[in-house]
C-alpha cells in the first residue's frame, strides 16, 4: 500500500484502535493474528526496543517480516532504539507502512523523515513524556504523524500521564488536521476518551485489549469510547 493510501485509510478510520503487539501471546502468534483480525483491528503496532534507547529488548524486524504474510493490517512500527537510521532499510523490507522514530534518538530528524517518505513509507515523530512540544515544532511539515508517549518507553502495562492531554491539545492548535496524533501509554476505557478530546485519532493499546478474553469486544469498545 502507498503512503498516501495508508494515510487515507488511517484518516477514515478514527478513532483508529491500534493493538500493541508487545501485548501479544508470542507463543500462539499465529492465533493472535487471526484474533486481531476477527476484531477488524487496522493497525497493529510493533514496539521494537534495543536495550539502549530504553532499557527492554523486544523483537526485530524477522519477526514482522513473517507476521506480514499473514494479515492485511496497517503494520505501524515505534523504533524506539538508538540508531534508527542504521535499521531502516530491514523495517522497510520487513513491510512496514508507517515507521515512528524518537526525536531523543534522533535530535535533527528531517533527514531521516524525508527517507521514510521517499520510500512511500508514513513518517512518524515521537516524543517521550519528559520532552517539550518545542523539541519537535521545527519538524512537524515533514512529519505525517506524531506519536505522544503517555508513559515512560520501554516496557507495557504503565499508567497514564496526564501532562501527555496537554501536549496533545498544543500539536492539535499547532498543526494540521491531517496530521495524524497518536498516543500510546496507559490507554483504556478510562483515558481514551480524554485522548480523543484533545486531539489523538490513534490510539495504542495494549492491556486494554490483550488482557480481555474477548478481543472483539474490547476493541468494539474502545473504538466507541474514542469516537469523536
Amino acid at each position: 500500500m502507498s503512503r498516501l493510501a495508508t494515510l487515507d485509510r488511517l484518516r477514515t478510520s478514527i478513532p483508529v484502535i491500534a493493538p500493541s503487539m508487545l501485548k501479544c501471546d508470542f507463543g500462539n502468534l499465529h492465533r493472535e493474528l487471526e484474533l486481531l483480525d476477527a476484531a477488524q483491528a487496522s493497525v497493529l503496532h510493533w514496539d521494537v526496543m534495543d536495550g539502549h534507547f530504553v532499557p527492554n529488548l523486544s523483537y526485530g524486524p524477522m519477526v514482522i517480516e513473517r507476521c506480514r504474510l499473514r494479515t492485511k493490517a496497517i503494520f505501524d512500527a515505534h523504533l524506539m532504539i538508538s540508531d534508527p537510521e542504521k535499521y531502516l532499510n530491514e523495517y522497510f523490507k520487513a513491510g512496514c507502512d508507517c515507521i515512528t522514530f524518537h526525536i531523543e534518538a534522533v535530535p535533527n530528524p528531517v533527514s531521516l523523515l524525508r527517507k521514510i517518505r521517499e520510500q512511500d513509507v508514513v513518517a512518524g515523530l515521537a516524543l517521550n513524556p519528559g520532552t517539550p512540544v518545542e523539541r519537535i515544532a521545527p519538524f512537524l511539515a515533514e512529519c505525517d504523524m506524531v506519536l505522544v508517549m503517555s508513559v515512560e518507553p520501554g516496557f507495557g502495562g504503565q499508567k497514564f500521564i496526564p501532562a501527555a492531554l496537554e501536549k496533545l491539545k498544543t500539536l492539535r492548535m499547532m498543526t494540521p488536521p491531517d496530521l495524524l496524533l497518536s498516543v500510546d501509554g496507559g490507554i483504556g476505557p478510562t483515558t481514551i476518551a480524554d485522548c480523543a478530546q484533545a486531539g489523538a485519532g490513534l490510539f495504542v493499546v495494549g492491556s486494554a485489549v490483550f488482557d480481555k478474553p474477548d478481543y472483539s469486544a474490547a476493541v468494539a469498545e474502545l473504538a466507541k469510547l474514542g469516537s469523536p
